[in-house]
């Protein structure tokens, strides 16, 4: 039972092939061959016309010629019909010399006066005369007494112009006909080259559509498409394809969730759809490498970029924005680890010099040494606290101080420092101050007098943030740099990727029409500056503000997009500092 299906599905096979290449050829031939024939019918059937008319009209001159003989006329209407009469040899010398197949004259009563057939002279003609002998010339195929024929009628005229007769010319059809299957061979021989032509043609389309094919099937290509759409739409990487113009290709579902885009972007450039930044330009192929970081919107995404043959390219997206928020707790947990590490071992050491102290029974130098451990901390946080009026950015200043003392830093509050409990994002605000004095403290640790000064102050909404480390600072051709997302100095961490810290500072500040920029600090170290325009609210305005407050470098021009900016600031909370 079951050798019948497979015998069916071999013939299926035979009869029409599966292959693009042999379907196409097949199709390429049948319209080739169809073009040929129909071109061929449409050929013959107007010259089978026109030698019908040029056949009548050959008769018809002969019948002019014929009766324009003055002495027809006359033999008509003074003799009568006869096999040796001079009308019939006349008809006979014309009929020989011009090769029709009759030449017939007859009189007003359609008595034939001549006639191939010698018997017929004298005899009614078989067709009807009465339009010649009306005066009208006719051409006609019409069947007589030898067969079908081409005639041509025109009356018989005397000298005065009165009608006495008729004369009927005939040419034989079958020598038309014989004209017409003369050309045949030549026409078929004309139409098998163009065919060849054809054909050949065909079979060099077929054979490049099979390169380009890979020689699949219809079957095979549609499977294919199907693959290719649940493969794109299902995998967990963004996909993004574009022509050899820049235009979107292909976008799948995961690329549009990661750069946040929607089925319209297909077909638009990309510089329009994503704008200016690193993320077009790593899609574009302006950067190159493997594994780039990019960030979009609060998105931290990992990008390949392949060219294809045709100009174009696929680019594929990884959201890293989880692994890069776990790499940072990573580091943060190390940090925090090597923290009270050094700090275990401070405490062991004042409590090995307290207990000294206090067995060598010096009771008064114990407390006092005490009071100065516990006062030192006190005074560092009554200091920051007092300049500092945000708990959460205070609370932040007050760790970093404790975590830069265990490192060797000192890290201090400059004298213009004063931001009042204002601020719009503390949230935000507290990721910006945070990455960038990890930075400093990452850049100053190790050097002589290491130190690390940080400003902070309000200027009417807008808040100015200096960072100034005594490390080795940031060269000229490198102060742009720093700002570029994945660009980094530091040793790679257990997650593998840097670089993202600064580029999202820059970010924004300039959502909110401020800066963010490096130069040299007074100990020759780096000195970051950023500017946040609409970092305070219009609360309290009227406070007074440090009298060396320098002029607004960036004047705020835009409103805020607080999605925006808060959308920055939890994924730079996210991403870390880095340098």
């Amino acid at each position: 039972m079951s050798a019948a299906p497979t015998t069916s599905g071999r013939r299926l096979r035979l009869g029409w092939p599966q292959r693009v290449f042999s379907q196409v050829l097949l199709m390429q031939l049948a319209i080739a061959t169809g073009v040929t024939v129909l071109a061929t019918g449409l050929f013959l059937a107007p010259l089978s016309a026109q030698l019908d008319q040029e056949a009548m009209r050959r008769a018809l001159a002969i019948a002019q010629t014929t009766a324009a003989q003055p002495q027809l006329a006359g033999a008509v209407t003074g003799s009568r019909p006869a096999v040796d009469g001079p009308v019939q040899a006349e008809a006979e010398r014309i009929r020989r010399s011009t090769g029709a197949e009759y030449v017939v004259v007859m009189d007003k009563r359609g008595v034939r006066w001549s006639h191939t057939d010698p018997h017929q002279i004298g005899k009614i003609v078989s067709t009807d005369p009465s339009h010649a002998l009306a005066g009208q010339e006719v051409m006609e195929i019409d069947e007589g007494t030898l067969g079908r024929s081409a005639r041509g009628k025109v009356p018989l005229r005397a000298a005065d112009g009165e009608i006495v007769g008729a004369v009927s010319v005939g040419i034989e059809y079958d020598s038309v006909r014989a004209r017409l299957l003369a050309a045949i061979p030549g026409l078929l021989a004309y139409a098998g080259g163009a065919l060849a032509v054809g054909a050949v043609a065909a079979y060099l389309i077929s054979r490049r559509l099979q390169r380009q094919t890979h020689d699949l099937a219809f079957s095979d290509i549609s499977a294919l498409l199907a693959e290719r759409e649940a493969m794109l739409h299902g995998i967990r990487e963004g996909v993004v394809a574009l022509d050899s113009g820049g235009r979107i290709r292909l976008l799948n579902d995961e690329a549009q969730r990661l750069l946040g885009l929607g089925p319209e972007a297909t077909g638009r450039p990309l510089d329009d759809v994503l704008g200016a930044g690193r993320t077009a330009d790593v899609l574009a192929g302006r950067v190159t490498g493997d594994d780039l970081l990019t960030v979009r919107g609060q998105r931290v995404l990992v990008t390949n970029r392949m060219p294809t043959d045709d100009g174009g390219a696929v680019a594929t997206l990884r959201d890293r924005t989880e692994l890069e928020r776990l790499g940072r707790e990573l580091d943060s947990t190390r940090g925090l680890i090597d923290a009270l590490r050094a700090q275990d071992h401070e405490h062991a050491n004042r409590m090995h010099t307290l207990l000294g102290l206090l067995e060598l029974g010096m009771h008064e130098e114990a407390v006092q040494f005490v009071t100065e451990v516990a006062g030192v901390h006190r005074a560092t946080a009554e200091q920051i606290t007092e300049k500092i009026h945000d708990p959460l950015l205070a609370a932040l200043l007050v760790g970093k101080a404790t975590v830069a003392a265990e490192r060797g830093v000192a890290l201090r509050l400059s004298d213009a420092t004063l931001l009042p409990d204002r601020l719009v994002d503390p949230r935000g605000l507290v990721t910006v101050v945070g990455n960038l004095v990890d930075n400093a403290l990452d850049a100053s640790a190790g050097s002589p007098d290491a130190v690390v000064e940080v400003e902070l102050r309000a200027r009417g909404r807008a808040a100015v943030l200096r960072v100034t480390d005594s490390g080795p600072g940031v060269p000229a051709e490198q102060r742009e740099l720093i700002f570029t997302e994945g660009w980094s100095t530091k040793e790679l961490p257990a997650h593998g990727k840097r670089g993202l810290g600064l580029a999202m500072v820059r970010r924004l500040a300039e959502r909110q029409g401020g800066s963010a920029r490096v130069g040299e600090g007074a100990e020759g170290g780096a000195e970051f500056t950023v500017v946040l325009p609409e970092a305070l609210t219009d609360a309290g305005l009227g406070e007074a503000e440090p009298a060396d407050a320098e002029p607004t470098e960036t004047e705020p021009t835009d409103t805020v997009d607080s999605d925006a900016v808060d959308s920055d600031a939890a994924a730079l909370d996210t991403a870390g500092g880095t340098r």
